[in-house]
């Protein structure tokens, strides 16, 4: 049973009922459908189909009555292993597209947009997703959006059920809802680069810079890195994203621009989510959690430079310190938490992923003074559609192709 706290400046809806409420929630689903078609983007590299995430997840979508359609976002796949995914997910009776990333008419397509000196950022997750819903613009009949990792160990589908429902409803009016969720399995917590660098970094730059809109909004969600979303059509058209680790939290920005946040809110999704847990790489910037760290912490400094915040060295100074002394203090919370729970808990990992995440700030303030714009966000499509009118067009004739 959760908990009916009302956090922020978000509405947040919270998980009150047990599963067996997923008869309810899908048969209102079905009848909304109708009118708030529904899609799904499933970001994910083949390897993946040999984990126990995929098929699992595919297995549970196999029930899954309200899709309109499913698209897998498929991205490091040669055509054996296209074809291969194709195959497995012709089990599904939903209509389901690959979305193939690595394919010559995809390629052409991207060299197009570079062509155009249309900003696209590096091969990954950002990247793929957009040009996947790209394609489902180009469709045209879905007017909900949805996107989950395929690495979710623990999936259900009342997850996604839950995680549509207020965008799909058309009673509650929402725009954007992001999913959260505890991060404990095994006796352990889970989700360091939310509870020891994002909330620390957040409530960090709140001390120094003051009482921001948007700082305030981002610590009003209960799992900002969450990778689970949903958004209507409209939203999805004009919102920008990073290409790089930085996408969730820069997606949140791009919401905070284009919508009221009356119109966003958090979904409880379970009780019991597992995925992919990331490697520190502590001494490697380049990859790992160092590497995350690095890209959502530039995605929130130049968020906030747009917004009119002056961020100098001297800020970037005290935030090192305030940042330290406020995970320190986050970690003996969690610590007692644990205790109280019964849970496993290793202090000097915690502290160790502390200094880890400092070296991302640090580096992140570093590479931000070098150059305040850094890497552009992807274009939304009304800008592709500006720059290349026939755009859409070609993406959907390309993915068709793929799969004819």
């Amino acid at each position: 049973m959760s908990d009916f706290y009302q956090t922020g400046v978000l509405a947040t809806f919270h998980q009150l009922q047990e599963p067996r409420d997923l008869a309810r929630l899908e048969q209102e689903l079905v009848r909304h459908a109708r009118i708030r078609p529904i899609a799904l983007i499933l970001p994910a590299l083949f390897s993946e189909f040999e984990t126990e995430a995929l098929p699992r997840i595919i297995e549970q979508l196999r029930s899954v009555p309200y899709l309109k359609r499913i698209v897998l976002s498929l991205d490091r796949a040669e055509r054996a292993q296209f074809d291969e995914a194709r195959k497995r997910l012709s089990t599904l009776t939903t209509p389901v597209t690959v979305v193939w990333h690595d394919g010559p008419r995809l390629q052409d397509l991207y060299d197009q947009l570079i062509a155009h000196e249309l900003p696209i950022g590096q091969q990954g997750k950002g990247r793929s997703c957009w040009m996947s819903t790209g394609y489902l613009l180009a469709q045209g009949d879905c007017e909900v959006i949805a996107m989950h990792d395929a690495d979710i160990l623990t999936y259900d589908r009342s997850m996604l059920a839950r995680l549509v429902y207020p965008v799909t409803n058309p009673t509650l009016g929402y725009d954007f809802a992001k999913g959260y969720y505890p991060r404990v399995s095994r006796r352990r917590m889970h989700g360091r680069a939310t509870r020891l660098l994002m909330t620390p970094l957040v409530r960090s730059l709140v001390r120094i810079v003051g009482y921001h809109p948007y700082l305030v909004y981002l610590d009003s969600f209960r799992y900002v890195l969450a990778g689970e979303v949903a958004m209507v059509a409209d939203l999805a058209r004009v919102v920008r994203v990073p290409a790089d680790w930085g996408l969730e939290v820069g997606t949140l920005g791009e919401v905070y621009r284009n919508t009221s946040i009356r119109r966003v809110c958090q979904v409880g999704l379970s009780s019991h989510y597992d995925h992919k847990h990331r490697e520190l790489s502590p001494d490697d910037p380049s990859t790992g959690l160092l590497k995350m760290s690095i890209d959502i912490s530039k995605s929130i400094f130049r968020t906030l430079a747009s917004e009119g915040i002056t961020l100098s060295t001297g800020t970037f100074q005290t935030l090192s310190t305030a940042y330290v002394r406020t995970a320190e203090d986050t970690i003996q919370r969690f610590l007692d938490d644990a205790t109280i729970n019964g849970l496993i808990f290793d202090r000097h990992a915690e502290e160790t992923a502390v200094e880890t995440f400092a070296k991302g700030i640090r580096i992140a303030a570093e590479q931000f003074l070098a150059d305040p714009l850094g890497v552009p966000l992807i274009p939304n499509w009304n800008r592709i559609a500006s720059a290349i009118p026939d755009f859409l067009d070609r993406l959907q004739q390309a993915v068709d192709a793929d799969n004819a």
